[in-house]
């Protein structure tokens, strides 16, 4: 049997998110995600210049190319030819110019909300409780920061700002053919009712599928962040086939959705293509026509002029098409940055918290009981008491809630009922900065950040010195250890500690405990190492 718990894992998939796969194109999200442009007020307003002239031009150049026919090319006049021909080059050149600037501040832009959007993200993380980590996957998270805030730049320079070009462009291209030959517009207006309901088939095939694109990436996602993470678990249990097999079922199931989304697109915009090029066809029947009638007769500028402007009106119907796919691509990501943006955690210190200038060490449970799920309690009716300078030793087997003890000192969680008293207050009543900056904590597995060390060790008290560092280090007799690596304290040191041993890892998780001169010192088996 091929299934795992791995796997099973692996495919778990949100409630909420596919509820929201059902959902169509929501613009109150869409608000909200441009609501960050107004920072960046004034680039946005040069923006909208950009858009406003870019509207205008390409109809300005298909009116200025027939009134150049019409004129000095049907009088034979060669100089007002090249003259005219000079004025549509200069006003092209124009028209290419605006275009550099729109893309260019689009890009700026959505640039800029990029940046403010990750870093508001990784605040909010960083301020999140234990227990949200412990419910979401870390490829979760990283999908978030990666793919859905990527997803999210594309809306903000190509949905509004090209949208807003192309609708004008439609506006203006009709307008000036309604002018030149009502007769004429009709037969291209009549194409609209055709085109939107073409677009409403393909819109809620669309939305589907480009939510399920992103659902299927986060999953590929969080097992790779997953599977690398355990790699050394894999190898010794000598899981490498069948890991990789679960692993090609996911990028499978992703590359069926992306397929979708290609067919999709695939057959949407060929058949828009078409109903233009239909129509066009219908157009230029009828406009041949009274070009060629001696009763009704038509310039042939006017012929020439018209298929440009139908081209204009018809370019962007295909461009809206592309862009409601970017909304809806946009408005996924979205969605999913602003349920992180948006989460209250379980809790958060009061306002009136207090703050420890000086802990003196004391802590008590008095009749606490907590469970990481309520109804299932891991501690109840705990009483005990840990005086300042005491050395308390918890004992029991495996599950017994030692560690969990642990994290509600460390005021990771709360209790689910009963008190625990630091020197006498609540920890609910203490303000969690004061606390952790007068703690020390060393885990079984502990961490070390990429870089120095040195810069390692100074993590819990930023202004010690180096002979700060070096006198934590010898009253644990580990300095002599410490400087033999191969640049002393002022070793690079990997990600997660690559380029350590365990034992040394835990003698630098150690010495920033001591560095960090704490009150509470913990001790989660940290000698195992």
């Amino acid at each position: 049997m091929k299934t795992s718990a791995f796997r099973t894992i692996t495919h778990i998939r949100n409630p909420r998110d596919q509820e929201a796969w059902q959902r169509p194109l929501d613009l109150a999200i869409l608000r909200r995600l441009f609501g960050y442009t107004r920072k960046y007020r004034a680039k946005r307003n040069w923006l909208y210049v950009c858009v406003v002239l870019r509207s205008i031009q390409l109809p300005t150049l298909a009116w200025a190319m027939g009134a150049v026919i019409n004129g000095p090319i049907s009088a034979g006049n060669a100089q007002g030819a090249v003259l005219g021909a000079m004025g549509f080059g200069l006003l092209a050149a124009v028209t290419q110019i605006t275009l550099h600037f729109r893309q260019r501040l689009a890009l700026e832009l959505g640039e800029n909300v990029v940046h403010d959007l990750r870093s508001e993200i990784f605040s909010q993380l960083l301020r999140m409780p234990m227990a949200y980590f412990h419910r979401t996957k870390v490829g979760r998270i990283i999908s978030r920061m990666t793919s859905d805030v990527e997803a999210v730049r594309q809306g903000v320079q190509e949905v509004m700002f090209v949208t807003l070009v192309a609708g004008g462009q439609m506006v203006m291209a009709a307008a000036f053919m309604l002018w030149h030959d009502a007769l004429l517009f009709l037969v291209v207006a009549g194409l609209a009712p055709v085109l939107w309901a073409i677009n409403r088939t393909f819109r809620d095939r669309f939305s589907r599928v480009t939510r399920e694109v992103q659902e299927s990436f986060s999953r590929v996602t969080a097992t790779l962040a997953e599977s690398v993470a355990g790699i050394r678990l894999t190898q010794s249990f000598v899981r490498q086939s069948l890991n990789a097999a679960i692993f090609r079922d996911l990028i499978a199931d992703h590359s069926q959705y992306n397929l979708a989304v290609a067919r999709t697109s695939g057959t949407f915009l060929p058949i828009i293509e078409f109903s233009s090029q239909f129509f066009i066809a219908s157009l230029l029947a009828i406009g041949g026509y009274r070009v060629l009638s001696p009763q009704a007769r038509m310039p042939i500028g006017d012929l020439v002029q018209f298929f440009f402007l139908a081209g204009i009106f018809f370019q962007p119907l295909t461009v809206l098409g592309n862009v409601y796919s970017n909304a809806l691509t946009a408005m996924a990501g979205a969605e999913r940055v602003f349920s992180v943006l948006d989460h209250q955690p379980e809790w958060s210190d009061p306002p009136d918290a207090v703050e420890l200038p000086c802990m003196r060490g004391r802590v008590e449970f008095r009749n606490l009981s907590f469970g990481y799920n309520p109804r299932n309690p891991v501690l109840q009716d705990i009483s005990l008491t840990a005086e300042p300078g005491q050395t308390v030793a918890l004992v029991g087997h495996t599950g017994s809630g030692k560690s969990t003890l642990i994290n509600l000192i460390a005021k990771f969680y709360l209790p689910t009922s009963g008190e625990l008293l630091i020197d006498g207050v609540d920890i609910r009543r203490i303000r969690s900065d004061s606390l952790h900056r007068q703690m020390g904590i060393i885990q079984q597995q502990n961490f070390i950040f990429s870089g120095t060390v040195l810069e390692n060790v100074r993590i819990g008290n930023p202004s010690a010195t180096d002979d700060d560092i070096a006198e934590a280090a010898r009253r644990l007799d580990c300095l002599d250890l410490l400087e033999s690596l191969p640049d002393g304290l002022r070793t690079e040191v990997g990600e997660r500690g690559t380029g350590l041993s365990l034992g040394q890892r835990q003698l630098v998780c150690f010495v920033r405990a001591m560095v960090a001169n704490p009150r509470i010192i913990i001790l989660d088996e940290a000698t195992s190492s």
